[in-house]
């Protein structure tokens, strides 16, 4: 599993460092712009075989759910959810669910 964090949402891009602080068990890279600028801060998701997730609007207070996420996702087959609720408050962030 890949995190990618967007480093155009911030001036100093230092939310990269929050969240590869927060999810440490996993490969968090920053990416220049992933066209989410108007719901900023984006964070997405990417595994091999499964759809990919971004998320936006995402602070600090979001690293939890991030970090459930991550178990969740890790130990889905396909990265599919049959309950949204799982999410916690990211149900309410996603932008856009993409096929893998």
């Amino acid at each position: 599993m890949k995190v990618f964090v967007c480093t155009s949402c911030t001036d100093d891009g230092g939310f990269l460092d929050v969240v590869r602080a927060g999810l440490s068990d996993v490969e968090v890279e920053g990416i220049d712009c992933m066209s989410g600028c108007t719901r900023a801060q984006t964070v997405a998701f990417r595994a091999p075989g499964k759809v990919a997730y971004l998320f936006g609007e995402i602070t600090e207070a979001d690293i939890d759910d991030l970090r459930r996420f991550v178990t969740l996702y890790a130990a889905s087959a396909d990265g599919n959810f049959p309950d949204a609720r799982v999410l916690g408050g990211l149900r309410l962030k996603a932008i856009a669910r993409i096929p893998g």
